[in-house]
C-alpha cells in the first residue's frame, strides 16, 4: 500500500501543473484506492480539505467530463482594495481628518468604532463589513484605542483644533531636522519590598517575596520618573527624582537631556518643541514652568516652543505610549527595592521597533510652593503664538530681544 509520504511527494511534484479540479480529482482516486481511512491520508498528504476530496470523489461518481468549477489564474472574488479603489482614502478621512491622509502624521488616532465607519463607508458606496474595516485601518497603520482614563474633563470646543495645530508644528520641526521632544511625568513609585504589579518567571513555588504592607514608612522613599521621548530619534530619557514634582525638576529633566543626547544629535537645530500636558508640573498655567523654560532657553541659545494637549487629552501625548507603556512592561512583577533598580530597569527598556532608553538618578532637591511674582512673569522674553496663546508659545533667550 501506498504510504503517506509517498502520497505527499507525488502531490508536491502534480499539483503546481494541475487545476482546482484535477486536484480534487487525483486525490480522490487515491482516497477511493486505499479504501477505510483513504480520505482523511490523502488529505493530510496533499493539504486539501476532507470536504474538497469528498467532492471530487461525488464527481467521480457521476463520472462527470464536464469541466465545471474550474477558476481561471487570477479568477475568484476580488480583494476589497481592488473591488474598491478609493476605500482606502474615504476610511482615512473619516477616522483622521486632522491627518488629511498623510501617512506620516505624526498624531493618527480614532475614537470611532468599526461598526460605525463601516455604515458611514456604505454612505459613500463602499459596501464593506466591521471586519473588513478593522483589517483596513491596520494596513493604514492605526491600533484600537482603549476610551477608559482618556477623558479627564469636559472636552474643550478647540480639542481637535489644537491637535491640528500641535501636528502642524511637530511636522515643521521635523521637517528642519529639529528636535521635537514629548515630555510627562509618570507614576510616582514607591522604593522597596513592595509589590509590582504583572508576573516574572521564577522556579515553581518560590514567588518573590515583598511587604505585606504598602506603608510609605517601609520603604526607602519614592521614585518619580520624568519622561523626555524624542520623537524624530525614537528614545527615550527618563530622569528619576528622589524629592518632589515641581517645574524646576521639569525643566531639569529637560535640561539633563539636552547636555546628554539633545546637543550632540542636533547640533545646527535653532528651535526646540516640547510637546506636553496641560496639567502638572509642566501645565500651561504653572508660572515657575515658564520662568524655569526661559533659563533653559538662555542657557542653549535657541527659542524653545511649547505645544500644551488640551486638558482631558494627556493620554495622547506621544511620551505615554512610546516610552512609560515599554517602562511598565519592561519592570512588571519586579519589585522596585532601590533607585537603583529603578534606573536600571528603566534603562534596560527596549521594543522590537528600535526604541532605546536612559535612565539617570536625580538627588537633587527640588522646593514646592516657590513663589513667581508678576514682574518676573513680565521679564520673560515670551512670545504668544497668534492660535490659543495660552497652550502655544514660544521662549526666546533674553539676548535675542535686543535684536529684534
Amino acid at each position: 500500500m501506498i504510504s503517506e509520504r509517498d502520497l505527499q511527494d507525488k502531490y508536491t511534484g502534480l499539483f503546481p501543473i494541475l487545476d482546482e479540479r484535477r486536484r480534487r480529482m487525483v486525490t480522490a482516486a487515491d482516497a477511493i484506492s486505499l479504501g477505510r481511512g483513504g480520505v482523511s491520508t490523502v488529505a493530510r498528504a496533499s493539504g486539501l480539505s476532507r470536504t474538497t476530496v469528498h467532492a471530487g470523489m461525488a464527481e467521480l461518481r457521476e463520472k462527470s467530463a464536464e469541466i465545471e468549477g474550474v477558476r481561471k489564474p487570477g479568477g475568484g472574488r476580488k480583494g476589497v482594495i481592488e473591488q474598491y479603489p478609493g476605500i482606502l482614502q474615504s476610511l482615512e478621512a473619516l477616522v483622521a481628518p486632522e491627518a488629511r491622509g498623510d501617512p506620516m502624521s505624526p498624531l493618527r488616532w480614532t475614537c470611532k468604532s468599526t461598526r460605525r465607519l463601516s455604515q458611514a463607508l456604505a454612505g459613500e458606496g463602499f459596501r464593506v463589513s466591521h471586519v473588513v474595516v478593522a483589517d483596513l485601518l491596520h494596513e493604514l497603520g492605526y491600533s484600537l484605542q482603549a476610551n477608559c482614563k482618556t477623558i479627564e474633563g469636559k472636552d474643550h470646543p478647540d480639542r481637535d483644533a489644537q491637535f491640528g495645530y500641535i501636528n502642524d508644528q511637530v511636522k515643521r520641526h521635523l521637517r528642519k531636522n529639529w528636535p521635537v521632544i514629548s515630555v510627562d511625568t509618570k507614576k510616582k513609585e514607591l522604593v522597596g519590598a513592595f509589590k509590582n504589579a504583572g508576573t516574572e518567571w521564577r522556579e515553581k513555588g518560590k514567588p518573590r517575596r515583598v511587604n505585606t504592607h504598602d506603608f510609605p514608612a517601609m520603604g526607602q522613599g519614592k521614585a518619580i520618573p520624568y519622561g523626555v521621548y524624542d520623537i524624530g530619534q525614537d528614545m527615550g530619557w527618563v530622569n528619576v527624582g528622589c524629592d518632589s514634582d515641581t517645574a524646576s525638576f521639569a525643566i531639569e529633566s529637560i535640561r539633563r537631556w539636552w547636555r546628554a543626547l539633545g546637543k550632540r544629535l542636533y547640533a545646527p537645530a535653532k528651535g526646540l518643541l516640547i510637546c506636553a500636558d496641560s496639567g502638572g508640573s509642566n501645565g500651561y498655567r504653572v508660572r515657575l514652568w515658564k520662568v524655569e523654560l526661559q533659563r533653559f532657553s538662555d542657557e542653549i541659545g535657541m527659542p524653545v516652543t511649547v505645544c500644551h494637549f488640551p486638558p482631558g487629552t494627556s493620554k495622547w501625548n506621544k511620551v505615554e505610549h512610546r516610552l512609560f507603556s515599554h517602562i511598565s512592561m519592561n519592570w512588571r512583577g519586579q519589585p522596585l527595592v532601590s533607585h537603583e533598580v529603578v534606573v536600571n530597569l528603566i534603562g534596560g527598556t527596549k521594543t522590537k521597533s528600535g526604541l532605546r532608553v536612559k535612565a539617570r538618578l536625580d538627588h537633587n532637591i527640588y522646593p514646592t510652593q516657590v513663589k513667581v511674582s508678576d514682574e518676573e512673569i513680565q521679564r520673560l522674553n515670551l512670545a504668544p503664538h497668534k492660535f490659543h496663546g495660552d497652550w502655544n508659545y514660544t521662549v526666546k533667550p533674553k539676548k535675542m530681544r535686543k535684536t529684534q
